[in-house]
């Protein structure tokens, strides 16, 4: 399967280069970014292609994987689904428009093309997304980051947010796509807190959800030493294979739905 993707960045980076080096049956080929230099390192580095025009990249590959931001989703998803190519999307952000929400999914269903939503650092999300069924009374999230990660120079904890969830995507587009996918899950706009703290080096998400109550527990990792980037390549892995069972299932089914979350 060839994929083009869109944007170059961190993501992008850590799947084209701990992803496509084994053997998975995909190919990502093409790579397109507003900086054409990280396009063309990405590109030198997996033996693609650098794409300088866009559409020329969607009609030479089978599935489309968007590493850039809400604003490219809101500008490309629908070039990419009116081709009848499929779409992983990992700026759901995009998605807290809900009239933006309801036009793409038109789309894909009229263009027999298929959105991908990675499930991202929400663990459970299918538990959260069952219990939501039964009627949650509260669900809320509150996410701490450090003061490099939003380019601040502070040295104590401090609340930069506290509202709705589509409210936080507006003002943090690029750094709280936690939130988002939440919300889509539930179906209900949640709580948002964001705080920078310089005690801690990565993203925490803490997420409360009143109703039904859940306990799971299981054994720790044999290797706790492992280094940070074990959740990033674990996560990569994941998103390439659900994407080839998910193609497999529709290639079996008469007829294909417009959204998945992996």
């Amino acid at each position: 399967m060839k994929v083009g993707i869109i944007g170059c960045g961190a993501i992008a980076n850590i799947i084209t280069t701990r992803i496509v080096p084994e053997d998975n049956g995909i190919e990502i080929s093409y790579f397109f970014d507003k900086d054409i230099e990280r396009a063309e390192n990405l590109a030198s580095f997996a033996g693609g292609v650098a794409a300088l025009n866009f559409d020329d990249m969607i009609d030479n590959v089978d599935m489309v994987l968007e590493c850039a931001s809400p604003d490219s989703v809101k500008y490309f998803a629908p070039k990419v689904l009116q081709k009848g190519k499929d779409m992983i999307i990992m700026s759901i952000g995009a998605f807290m428009d809900l009239e933006f929400y309801s036009e793409v999914l038109e789309i894909a269903k009229q263009n027999d093309a298929k959105i991908h939503l990675p499930s991202g650092a929400v663990v459970g999300l299918d538990g959260i997304k069952s219990v939501a069924k039964f009627g949650l009374k509260e669900i809320n999230l509150v996410t701490r980051k450090s003061p490099k990660s939003l380019g601040k120079d502070i040295d104590e904890v401090e609340v930069l947010f506290e509202g709705k969830a589509s409210e936080a995507v507006k003002e943090f587009p690029l750094n709280i796509n936690v939130a988002a996918t939440i919300s889509l899950a539930c179906n209900r706009d949640i709580d948002v807190k964001i705080i920078v703290d310089p005690s801690v080096d990565r993203n925490v998400h803490e997420i409360t959800a009143k109703g039904a109550k859940v306990v799971a527990s299981n054994s720790d990792p044999k290797n706790t030493d492992e280094s940070d980037d074990f959740f990033d390549i674990i996560y990569g892995k994941y998103i390439i294979n659900r994407v080839q069972a998910t193609r497999m299932i529709n290639s079996k089914s008469s007829g294909r739905g417009a959204l998945s979350e992996l």
